[in-house]
């Protein structure tokens, strides 16, 4: 928020749908196109970052992504999951380690504590009729 009321662009994207964004790239002849739309903006943030294990062209359209961005525009990854975790994801361990080398030495490490926010979304205990039974 503090970024935007000064001033600079912004693009919020969960990581999933940017790598589907590219990936759609990939198969349109797009891909370069799609790319610089994540590399425009001054802050870019990605979340809910390494979730699940990438594939092979995953990998790499993350490696083009940080390797363009880090050093030059801001970059934002949040994650349940430790860096340290992250390397195993990728496919490629020397892919990861490029990738990644970047991205967290370049980086400066944030570690909420305390209660996740999620849990307080979930809605409480219900009594629902379900085929005569009362649940809850």
């Amino acid at each position: 928020m503090e970024a935007c009321r000064r001033g600079y662009t912004v693009l919020f994207t969960k990581a999933t749908r940017l790598l589907r964004d590219l990936a759609g790239g990939r198969a349109d002849g797009t891909w370069d196109q799609r790319l610089r739309h994540y590399l425009k903006p001054d802050l870019l943030i990605v979340d809910d970052f390494a979730v699940k294990e990438f594939t092979v062209a995953q990998a790499e359209d993350l490696y083009e992504l940080i390797d363009e961005r880090v050093g030059r525009r801001s970059l934002v990854v949040t994650s349940n999951r430790s860096p340290q975790d992250w390397y195993a994801l990728f496919p490629n361990p020397v892919l990861a380690e490029s990738a990644l080398d970047r991205l967290v030495n370049a980086a400066h490490h944030l570690t909420l504590t305390g209660q996740s926010y999620q849990p307080r979304l979930r809605p409480g205990p219900t009594h629902a009729v379900v085929k005569g039974v009362r649940a809850g």
